[in-house]
């Protein structure tokens, strides 16, 4: 049966308080890592992913990144690369291979490791998730 399930958002507001004033937090891309809530920080499609605990880091708003980021855009990584190169870099993933996929490539986003040794002191890493099958909508 199922252990635990994890769901987190990552772009919302909520109202909560900072320096002892109800304030609104928008979190874009972030998802809330107060101490002890369960989150997940993806990687690419053809990467790790990590269920966290939050750590509640105040200097952080509670907050961190909710994935591995772009580091080029939709356009760019359409550009730069191909259906061929997609498939070599998903080997021994199931996937749906095609042209429409490539923007999401792996080499378009962040390594995923880099984003959580820079999130150390907001989350504790609990389970790491490797990809063995990506399913991505259209």
């Amino acid at each position: 049966g199922e252990a635990e399930r994890v769901n987190c958002h990552h772009n919302y507001t909520e109202k909560v308080q900072v320096d002892g004033r109800d304030v609104w937090l928008t979190r874009k891309g972030a998802i809330d890592a107060t101490d002890g809530k369960m989150g997940l920080i993806p990687g690419s499609m053809g990467d790790r992913s990590y269920v966290v605990r939050g750590l509640g880091n105040p200097q952080a708003l509670w907050s961190v990144p909710h994935g591995a980021g772009r580091v080029m855009s939709r356009t760019q990584a359409k550009k730069a690369y191909t259906a061929e190169d997609l498939d070599k870099r998903m080997t021994g993933i199931v996937y749906r291979p095609g042209r429409q996929w490539v923007d999401e490539i792996p080499d378009a986003y962040k390594p995923i490791d880099q984003v959580m040794t820079d999130a150390e002191s907001l989350v504790e890493v609990q389970h790491t998730l490797r990809q063995v099958m990506n399913l991505k909508g259209t």
